[in-house]
């Protein structure tokens, strides 16, 4: 404090130029309660050490937007009681240093992206990040000296490591994560129910619900939000919550090949494993996007790559699985997916996001080499890249139209683009709150009426999105099917939000923090093929109701 020119006065209080220097304390006051008592232990501290502490007690809705949402340098506050939830089961977390410490972390939160690192650091977290090792001593080396430095070099202090608990009732079985419990574990959904019963109506308590906008590019992710997400998704794999490795869900079955003396095992049966010398990419596979052109580039002669995934599908999926509005999945749903993965991050782009996608994108273009559609019907798709993990299992690549913080198929993400580029909603808190535009929310707020009017648009227009490369997967026929039925689904449930999972979102309350789940009706699975994780009965009480 002395070097940066600060003094102490008779009080013993620092001073800067004569006014004290405060520190802008954001203390939840919600949760399992651990944060309100941390918190004012750390602020009493901070205060006997002669800084000024302005403590702001408020809950996660109020808070969050502060601390995620502002550059560190709009001083809007110092120090924030934050809290971290895994997923599940992490068989390999060499990612979490360059997530949680450096400024390229995928995460796009500014507090990261404003840290300058120590530069060893950041090479560390990057070379765990992408895995730039041969052998597992060369791991294991790396991850102690990433170990060490996020102690040394950190914004964050991790301080405890909560437990949570579940009261039970012994007439409901449901699956839970090993790890992480039940909002955390996608399985549950697939598996809840009461014993001895068929069907019946679940009522189901959390510590809040609608954090923040629900929308599938960068909208909540809150658990107590991503529980309720979760029963409405269908995903090409299923997470074992005993082991945290997938099982085919939609997928049917998958082949890698890996550069040999790469340390990579498998476990499971559905992977082929194969080692090869040399991994070409093929020259027709898509490396990047033309934002202008609105076409992807294609790879061209020369490149390898150190993995390679194929993925299969089943051959009936495009007759059984149905968006929750009665559409059926179809090949345009990946292609769309697998353009936003690249539109967002590109100055041309219309949806340009700046603050949100670049970041992220320059990550994921560290590594990946190339994918390629091989065939259509059924779906196999080849992906190249230069990251992995030790599990086979966990390097496929599905593409499944799951945009990070939900499903949705192609035509709400068209309708949405719509909105976005005509500067009226942001898919991202950072770009909406920037811009004073209303952040996405396919659930509520004033999104909705904007949302239907570009449906709208959309449906006078017959809309093909990107239709130098989507016109190739979706007809005018299409088009205006999968718009109508969209139009039908917003008038009937008042929202936007629909998946390919066992449970749809019948009415959402975000006001009240209620919503409605009820059974998927086309949803192609038997209620018991999940069933064999059926083996722990809970008592739930949030305001959450399925039928």
């Amino acid at each position: 404090m002395l070097a940066l020119g600060a003094t102490i006065s008779a009080g013993g209080k620092w001073q800067f130029h004569g006014n004290p220097v405060s520190l802008i304390f954001l203390i939840r006051n919600d949760g399992d309660g651990t944060r309100l008592p941390l918190g004012n232990y750390v602020a009493t501290k901070l205060e006997n050490a002669g800084f000024t502490v302005l403590r702001q007690y408020n809950t996660s809705s109020v808070l969050s937007p502060i601390w995620i949402g502002s550059a560190p340098t709009a001083c809007l506050w110092s120090l924030y009681t934050a809290g971290w939830g895994s997923t599940g089961l992490q068989r390999d977390e060499k990612t979490v240093f360059q997530e949680m410490y450096l400024p390229d972390s995928t995460q796009g939160i500014p507090l990261f992206t404003f840290n300058v690192p120590d530069p060893v650091f950041q090479i560390v977290g990057d070379d765990l990040a992408n895995a730039n090792f041969t052998t597992l001593l060369q791991r294991q080396n790396l991850m102690v000296q990433a170990l060490t430095l996020s102690l040394q070099d950190s914004l964050q202090v991790f301080i405890i490591d909560t437990q949570s608990f579940a009261p039970y009732r012994t007439n409901v079985q449901i699956s839970a994560n090993r790890a992480t419990g039940i909002e955390t574990a996608p399985i549950a959904f697939y598996t809840a129910r009461f014993a001895g019963l068929e069907g019946g109506t679940l009522k189901w308590g959390e510590a809040d619900l609608f954090s923040a906008p629900w929308n599938p590019v960068a909208g909540s992710n809150w658990a107590w939000d991503q529980g309720a997400i979760a029963a409405t998704s269908g995903a090409a794999f299923m997470i074992n919550p005993d082991t945290g490795l997938p099982w085919p869900l939609r997928a049917q079955r998958a082949e890698l090949t890996v550069q040999t003396g790469l340390p990579v095992i498998k476990t499971l049966d559905w992977v082929t494993l194969n080692t090869a010398a040399t991994i070409a990419v093929p020259v027709t596979a898509w490396v990047d996007w033309n934002a202008t052109a609105q076409r992807f580039i294609p790879a061209g002669a020369g490149r390898t790559a150190k993995i390679k995934s194929v993925i299969y599908y089943s051959a009936n999926m495009f007759d059984t699985v149905s968006w929750q509005d009665g559409s059926k999945l179809s090949v345009a749903d990946f292609v769309m997916n697998t353009i936003m993965t690249f539109d967002r991050a590109k100055p041309a782009s219309a949806i340009y996001d700046a603050d949100n996608a670049v970041l992220t994108f320059n990550s994921f273009m560290s590594s990946f080499k190339g994918v390629r559609i091989v065939t259509t019907n059924p779906l196999v798709i080849e992906t190249y890249s230069d990251t992995y993990v030790q599990d086979a299992e966990l390097n496929i690549t599905s593409w499944w139209p799951n945009y990070g913080y939900g499903e949705a198929p192609w035509d709400v993400i068209a309708v949405a683009n719509l909105s976005e580029a005509a500067f009226e909603t942001a898919y991202s808190y950072e770009k909406s709150s920037a811009n004073a535009f209303e952040w996405t929310n396919f659930v509520g707020g004033p999104s909705l009426v904007i949302l239907d009017g570009y449906l709208d648009a959309a449906i006078a227009a017959n809309t093909i999105p990107y239709a130098p490369t989507m016109g190739a997967y979706i007809t005018t026929a299409d088009a205006a099917a999968r718009y109508a039925a969209l139009k039908a689904w917003y008038t009937d449930h008042g929202h936007f939000w629909g998946g390919t999972g066992p449970y749809y979102l019948d009415t959402a309350d975000p006001i009240a923090k209620t919503l409605v789940l009820k059974n998927f009706g086309l949803y192609p699975d038997l209620a018991d093929r999940w069933s064999s994780f059926s083996y722990i009965n809970f008592r739930i009480c949030l305001p959450l109701v399925i039928r």
